[in-house]
């Protein structure tokens, strides 16, 4: 089984973001920079089909020069090789753009299936998977918690709102994006270290695909603070705060 898993380097969760100049992006060059989480299990859960199946993992990512501390990390995890769609552009493309950059190093590999994680830890889009899916012609599933392939086809258990669970049966190849807490992460050994170095990073130039979303102006959150007395009765106070909630801040239906 060939198993493709895209993953995403992200800013440490420690690193206080600063809006650059030109208000369009944060000033990543003052950042740190991480595997984002979720790919994380991702990388994690091809390692175990590949164990259970045979074959062999390849990680991809697209983004800067700095995204080859990420694919080495996935090659020390057990990773057998990977590739860089590498572009500066691409920092700040939306997730079609990202998506088309993979889609195009990928299409001549002929995956069997095809791992994210389920967002990124950054933006939070949670399309980039999907995104890839069309782009690709593959069936697609998200939310996976469960992934059982069996010949021809794959079995995974989607987690739901309020609790629930879905089975769902997909025909290979497929993308599937996956739930952070699927499985228990391992970490590189000082022996996946060495041999990750020697391990191959092909670099591809980035295809020409346009970004669909536009950064107008990025800000951080202003921190407010109201406070507002409601007068008369209990029962009184106890409605106007109803309707407060209803109508002002909108958390009640």
């Amino acid at each position: 089984m060939k198993i493709a898993v895209c993953l995403k380097q992200v800013p440490t969760r420690d690193w206080q973001p600063r809006v650059n100049d030109g208000r369009t992006w944060v000033r990543d060059a003052e950042a740190t920079f991480e595997l984002n989480e979720p790919d994380a299990y991702a990388i994690e859960e091809a390692l175990r089909q590949k164990e259970k199946h045979g074959g062999e993992v390849v990680v991809c990512s697209a983004g800067p020069a700095r995204v080859a501390q990420a694919l080495r990390e996935a090659l020390a995890r057990g990773a057998d090789r990977a590739i860089h769609v590498e572009s500066e552009a691409l920092v700040t493309a939306d997730a079609v753009a990202v998506a088309g950059a993979l889609a195009a190093a990928m299409k001549e590999e002929s995956f069997d299936l095809v791992l994210t994680g389920l967002q990124s830890d950054d933006q939070g889009f949670a399309q980039t998977g999907v995104a890839l899916a069309e782009i690709l012609g593959f069936p697609a599933a998200t939310i996976i918690m469960e992934v059982a392939v069996d010949g021809p086809s794959v079995r995974v258990k989607r987690e739901l709102e309020g609790g629930w669970f879905q089975w769902v049966t997909l025909p290979l190849p497929a993308v599937l994006t996956i739930q952070s807490g699927i499985n228990q992460l391992r970490y590189a050994t000082l022996k996946g270290i060495m041999a990750a170095k020697k391990k191959e990073i092909r670099r591809v130039e980035p295809a020409a695909v346009p970004s669909k979303l536009e950064i107008v102006n990025l800000y951080a959150p202003e921190k407010k603070k109201q406070t507002e007395l409601l007068s008369g009765s209990p029962a009184e106070a106890a409605k106007a705060l109803i309707r407060k909630l209803r109508e002002d801040a909108r958390v009640l239906s």
